[in-house]
């Protein structure tokens, strides 16, 4: 019996033989187009409700009748909940399948959307926002093992896409939540984008319906001679520490600069207009950063290089912010954002390229995301605390340079070709 090489299928006996061959098993190209569906749609629900709620926060603030330290915590959740979401979902992803799991957290996703804008109080604010974003913590460490077990061939591809698709999506409800709340009110205006995560629901639920459950998926063979993986620990390995510092200053920089650009620019001589704007740039400038380095990956170029020159991009917007001319801030902004761009893509092909199965790909996703993401937790707080210590931001981006300047030699070391266990490629 033929099968599709993106399934890998083996079948080990003569039960599941007979099994199988009463099964016609979806083509290659379907599964290729089916997988892309489903992870274009997903990638669309997992940042547009958190940068909805920052363009919208000062009209949420006034009709709920909260507080800015209320308002500060919704902002500080999802990453904490991203942190628990990568920490368990492993284990139940394991236990009840990739699909299943994800189907149930695009479901969750899309109750918390409605529930925050249903229950117009604080309390239904916090448990929609509660909700919605443990699902992205779900999303954010299944989605490489999906592409990795339905789609070997075309890991870098369709991350590039996935994350493409990320920032698009959020960059147009940023800018249209807003002047959408003037027409419809805020409820619809954050609620209505619900409609995505339903789509979401229906394409993954055909996708489970056509390609089965992954924890039912029969095992690939091995070559001869070949020996089957050892068992990892992500916890104790080495390569899943450093991926995770690597990708953990990437976010805290990301996170840092998305709360304070504006701020640190307007300190620096620039127009409240001009200040803003560049938050703008560094935002639309993670497009231009993930086509190009999907397009490179895809030609060949060595990852290893690809990085590190991301890593460096980061560290000149940083000293630029810091100590160069605010004449030329377009470009500091722009570097930032290419930079953090491609290091988070490049993270979530790592996930995928450097492991030998799904399972492990979900380990090592769930373990440097979730340490990933607590790092990241004190980028905005640490800096906030800095500045309000010092009254100054000198110190916070001399602190965030050093941090970019070791990312560098955190590029180099997990891009280096080998896999999780230290063996060379």
């Amino acid at each position: 019996m033929s099968t599709s090489p993106d399934l890998q299928t083996d079948l080990p006996s003569q039960s599941q033989s007979d099994a199988s061959s009463k099964l016609k098993l979806p083509s290659s190209r379907f599964t290729f187009w089916l997988v892309l569906c489903a992870m274009i749609l997903l990638a669309t629900n997992m940042r547009s409700p958190i940068v909805a709620l920052g363009s919208i926060a000062p009209v949420v603030q006034g009709a709920l009748d909260i507080s800015e330290t209320q308002i500060g915590w919704l902002g500080a959740v999802p990453m904490l909940t991203f942190a628990l979401g990568a920490f368990i979902s492993p284990a139940i992803g394991k236990r009840f399948g990739l699909e299943n799991t994800l189907i149930a957290m695009i479901a969750l996703l899309t109750l918390g959307m409605i529930i925050r804008s249903v229950i117009p109080t604080w309390i239904g604010f916090l448990t929609g926002t509660l909700l919605l974003t443990l699902a992205i913590g779900f999303a954010n460490t299944l989605a490489a093992p999906v592409i990795k077990q339905r789609t070997p061939s075309h890991i870098p591809l369709i991350t590039g896409l996935f994350s493409l698709t990320m920032t698009v999506s959020a960059g147009i409800v940023a800018g249209v939540v807003l002047p959408l709340s003037a027409q419809v009110g805020w409820q619809w205006a954050l609620g209505g984008w619900s409609v995505l995560g339903i789509f979401a629901f229906v394409i993954w639920v055909l996708l489970r319906l056509r390609l089965g459950s992954s924890n039912h998926q029969p095992i690939a063979p091995l070559a001869k001679g070949e020996q089957p993986p050892s068992k990892i620990s992500m916890w104790r390995t080495p390569f899943a520490w450093q991926i995770a510092i690597f990708m953990g200053l990437q976010s805290l920089l990301f996170y840092t600069v998305a709360s304070f650009l504006p701020s640190i620019w307007l300190s620096k001589g620039l127009s409240a207009v001009s200040s803003g704007q560049m938050g703008s740039v560094f935002q639309f400038m993670a497009p231009v950063s993930i086509l190009s380095l999907t397009w490179l990956v895809n030609r060949g170029r060595p990852i290893q290089s690809l990085a590190v020159i991301a890593s460096v991009l980061n560290v000149i917007g940083v000293l630029g912010a810091s100590y160069l001319s605010p004449d030329l801030a377009w470009l500091w902004s722009a570097l930032m954002g290419m930079g953090c761009s491609a290091i988070f893509t490049l993270s979530m092909m790592l996930f995928s390229m450097r492991t030998y199965t799904a399972d492990q790909s979900s380990e090592l996703s769930g373990m440097a995301q979730a340490v990933g993401y607590l790092i990241a937790f004190f980028g905005p707080l640490g800096t906030g605390w800095l500045h309000e210590a010092t009254n100054s931001w000198d110190l916070p981006l001399l602190i965030m340079l050093v941090l970019m300047v070791i990312n560098v030699g955190f590029a180099w070391i997990v891009s280096r070709p080998v896999m999780v266990d230290g063996k060379k490629i």
